[in-house]
């Protein structure tokens, strides 16, 4: 399901845009759930539990302002779609600082707010959900590879890590590696990680998903250069 969130202090923004979302959406088909925030502290908070992947920010809010909270958000996920709204071009140009991926001014124009979400779309894959298929006694298991967070070796058996569950199955990381594509990088003989869920780089260590993982010395220096060549697309 295709999580959004509206932060607006001014009620009838919040209802104008998630008429003009829902509406899109629908005609679409995309399977969505759109929640909204008055502000950014509550916005922030419920980041934590539930990962939005495309936030539309007012710049200009109460105590917290829009980018503030855009920098709170990006320290806890990188793969979050920001899309700043503002009734003044002006703030537009902070946006660069935070990755935001574009700005729609107020009053809304849907056009405009059709053409961003598109964008906002092709940036996550979700028009084209890619899958990893597991093979289990059990049966086949197609998991998105957007949800996978990292996956390690543990003698013959491979452990699939998702922010909702882990898979274990025969396999070997070499061949996941191949068949996962350049987002994931080996950080250690026995891991291999997703890009997009890497927060923090400290030392022989590295935090992805909210779980510390090791570096091994030879990993080190392919990683460091992968992780920043990411940082910058």
């Amino acid at each position: 399901m295709l999580e959004l969130a509206i932060c607006d202090d001014e009620k009838i923004y919040r209802n104008d845009l998630k008429k003009i979302l829902g509406t899109r959406l629908d005609l679409s088909g995309t399977e969505y759930r759109i929640t909204e925030f008055s502000c950014g502290e509550d916005l922030i908070r419920k980041h934590r539990q539930t990962n939005f992947q495309i936030i539309f920010l007012d710049i200009e809010m109460g105590a917290l302002n829009g980018m503030e909270t855009a920098k709170n958000l990006r320290s806890m996920n990188r793969q979050s779609v920001i899309i700043f709204v503002t009734s003044h071009p002006d703030f537009v140009f902070q946006g660069y600082e935070v990755r935001a991926l574009d700005y729609i001014l107020k009053p809304y124009e849907p056009p405009k707010i059709h053409s961003v979400l598109l964008r906002a779309l092709n940036e996550l894959e979700l028009s084209a959900e890619k899958y990893y298929v597991i093979e289990q006694r059990s049966g086949s298991v197609r998991v998105p590879i957007s949800s996978i967070i990292y996956i390690f070796s543990e003698k013959r058996l491979l452990n699939l890590v998702t922010e909702d569950e882990t898979y274990t199955f025969y396999g070997k990381l070499k061949d996941a590696a191949d068949t996962l594509g350049e987002a994931f990088v080996r950080i250690h003989s026995r891991y291999l990680v997703n890009l997009r869920f890497v927060e923090k780089i400290d030392g022989n260590e590295v935090l992805a998903g909210g779980t510390s993982l090791p570096i091994s010395r030879s990993c080190r220096q392919e990683f460091s250069i992968a992780f920043a060549r990411y940082m910058l697309k």
